[in-house]
């Protein structure tokens, strides 16, 4: 399957079900999850100031399109015992957007 990637349907997608919880501007605080700016290419769990699960500390997942495609479809299958309380997105083409936004 292909999906068109929007940024735009990302964003909206972010700021209504991901933004209560992550922000992911530069330099941005951590709420409840961590901040996500700088996301792709880094080791899950390894943002010094952010107290992470042991689950997703010891995890090793590196996040790039494809592991964050899986995760965001069900977390807590995706690494049991994460903190991140969060259904996923069953939606293929709303992960992608999604991602597109993250990666934008």
């Amino acid at each position: 399957f292909f999906f068109a990637m929007s940024v735009q349907k990302g964003e909206k997608l972010f700021k209504t079900r991901c933004a209560q919880c992550h922000t992911y501007e530069d330099g941005g605080a951590h709420k409840q999850g961590p901040n996500l700016h700088g996301l792709f290419g880094r080791t899950a769990g390894t943002i010094p100031d952010f107290a992470y699960s042991v689950a997703n500390k010891e995890s090793g997942i590196e996040w790039n399109e494809d592991t964050l495609f899986e995760y965001l479809e069900n977390p807590k299958k995706y690494i049991p015992k994460t903190k991140m309380n969060f259904a996923g997105f069953k939606k293929a083409g709303d992960r992608k957007d999604v991602i597109a936004f993250l990666k934008s």
